[in-house]
């Protein structure tokens, strides 16, 4: 997620806007991977992937 967001240069706070999120809760999110399912499904969409790409786990 982290790559994805840098590639389409969104900062924290515009990437929490486009979720509708606070950038504080974007933030938090971010660190923990709990995102709900409509979230989810927006940045798979905002970054043009696969849900299995975005989420990918480093055992994967």
């Amino acid at each position: 997620m982290e790559a994805e967001q840098a590639r389409f240069s969104y900062t924290n706070q515009e990437m929490a806007g486009k979720l509708g999120l606070s950038r504080t809760s974007y933030e938090n999110k971010k660190k923990t991977g709990k995102f709900t399912a409509l979230e989810a499904k927006k940045m798979c969409k905002i970054f043009k992937v696969k849900f299995d790409y975005l989420f990918a786990t480093e055992d994967e």
